[in-house]
């Protein structure tokens, strides 16, 4: 029998047949299992007072070489143990369930008994070992045995990665600098003007185009002497359109384009120069030059609707009072946030400065992984084709690699000074988390849920929710200092 988590009233219940192996992991506010399979026993194998002989060999920084040995009259107590247990639970033909003779249990069942105490003598002693030596694993061990069967000892040896060793610095009371900024005025007022241009009417004019104005162009792209899909296979857009509407403003399609319109009227053709930027979204055209063929067809003028009660009702708001009142609100909480965030980002590579050390290779690679599936989940939902993320997988796991080495870093850290102040995530915490996600994410919870088991994430949203309140801690204590805002 196979067994697999099982999530509804809570994120921590488990299918009834399984036994649960708690490992150690990086964040102590994780809950990471391993499962076995088969019939659930009481009797517990590790028996102190059977000899044990444990020897820890270092084969890196963060790798060990743990090897056990089990004298054989545990090893046969666990056979015997286990066989009473299929006894009583064991059904053949011509015995009442429970009363079948123990040679007969174990010609039929011999297999899966032998199975049953390999699992359990090695999971018990497995775990009793990183006890006794206080070694923190990560992850799954690599398990390798060496001798195991009746009367004779067992002896495994597991290759297990470890939390990496170092000591914490001054935590409390990092600088961190924060400009003294306040909503203004005319923050709100430009704030208004954006959602007044959710509801602007685009009227057609016979002038030329001007600032703010809307031009309805036909073009065609070339880059290096060539058509643009032959550089880019996947940029059609970027190579041809008609109808196309561009808004003459800095930041408006590619940059510079625009600019080269204005003063052009319906009819009017222009050759337009652009450079590329060097982070432009399409890998093939960074840094390169462009040529475009263009030819106005309408000129439109943005009309802005009056900032009234109508307007305001809109957006959910009586009046323009109460929609103002929201605006600032909503801005005042953006700049609490991004006060919030700056002085979280600077207290954090404060302690990534302070310390460098070792890291398991399993958790780097996990990580890079687990970047490299936020990036296509975030690039999908912004609307990027399938195919496009396929030409660029090279590129997103280049820099997936490059941060998950930080990302690790950063957790050990985090939970070393979660453990020193006794900082914790409940199970109430990571519901309330998954539900954060879902609604972000435009998920129902339930699909959410199900996501979330199939890629084992229920341990990543307990780092989540513990990584949160330590940065809360540091963010709370930091020595932060306001400057003048920049001009």
């Amino acid at each position: 029998m196979g067994c697999s988590p099982q999530i509804g009233m809570g994120l921590d219940l488990w299918a009834a047949d399984c036994e649960l192996w708690p490992l150690a992991s990086a964040n102590p506010g994780a809950k990471q299992f391993a499962f076995g399979a088969g019939i659930i026993y009481s009797t517990r194998l590790v028996n102190r007072d059977f000899t044990v002989n444990i020897t820890v060999e270092n084969l890196a920084p963060c790798k060990k070489l743990v090897r056990v040995e089990l004298d054989a009259t545990a090893v046969d107590s666990a056979f015997d143990a286990i066989t009473k247990d299929y006894q009583k639970q064991a059904v053949l033909p011509g015995f009442r369930p429970g009363k079948a003779p123990r040679d007969m249990v174990l010609k039929k069942y011999g297999t899966e008994i032998k199975d049953e105490a390999k699992r359990k003598l090695i999971g018990d002693n497995y775990r009793q070992a990183l006890e006794d030596k206080k070694i923190q694993a990560v992850g799954y061990p690599d398990i390798e045995e060496i001798q195991f069967d009746r009367g004779q000892n067992l002896i495994f040896a597991a290759t297990v990665e470890t939390a990496p060793e170092f000591q914490l610095p001054e935590y409390k009371g990092l600088a961190a600098m924060i400009e003294a900024k306040s909503v203004t005025d005319a923050d709100v007022e430009k704030a208004l003007d954006l959602l007044r241009g959710q509801h602007a009417k685009f009227d057609t004019v016979a002038r030329p185009l001007a600032n703010g104005d809307i031009a309805v162009v036909d073009y065609t792209g070339t880059c290096d002497g060539k058509v643009i899909t032959e550089i880019a296979p996947t940029a059609k857009g970027l190579t041809e359109q008609k109808d196309f509407w561009v808004e003459t403003t800095d930041n408006s399609f590619i940059p510079g384009f625009a600019a080269q319109l204005i003063g052009a009227k319906a009819g009017d053709k222009r050759t337009v120069n652009v450079d590329f930027p060097a982070d432009f979204v399409t890998k093939e055209l960074q840094g390169k030059k462009g040529v475009y063929e263009v030819e106005v067809v309408e000129v439109k003028e943005k009309v802005l609707p009056p900032l009234d009660e109508e307007l305001a009702k809109k957006f959910g708001a009586e009046n323009v009072e109460k929609l103002t009142a929201g605006v600032r609100a909503d801005l005042e909480n953006e700049l609490k946030y991004s006060k919030s965030k700056s002085v979280r980002q600077q207290v954090v590579q404060s302690l990534l400065e302070k310390l460098n050390f070792e890291l398991p290779e399993t958790a780097v690679a996990n990580e890079t992984r687990n970047v490299v599936y936020d990036l296509v989940r975030q690039n999908t939902q912004r609307g990027v084709a399938r195919e496009l993320i396929e030409t660029q997988k090279d590129q997103i796991y280049a820099a997936a690699a490059g941060n998950a080495k930080e990302r690790v870093r950063l957790a050990f850290i985090v939970s070393k000074i979660a453990e020193q102040e006794k900082i914790s995530a409940t199970q109430e915490d990571v519901i309330r988390r998954a539900q954060q996600l879902a609604m972000m994410y435009q998920t129902p919870f339930d699909a959410f849920i199900k996501d979330l088991q199939k890629r084992n994430g229920v341990n990543e949203l307990y780092e989540q929710v513990l990584h949160e309140k330590v940065l809360e801690l540091l963010e709370k204590n930091a020595s932060i200092t306001e400057t003048a805002p920049a001009k």
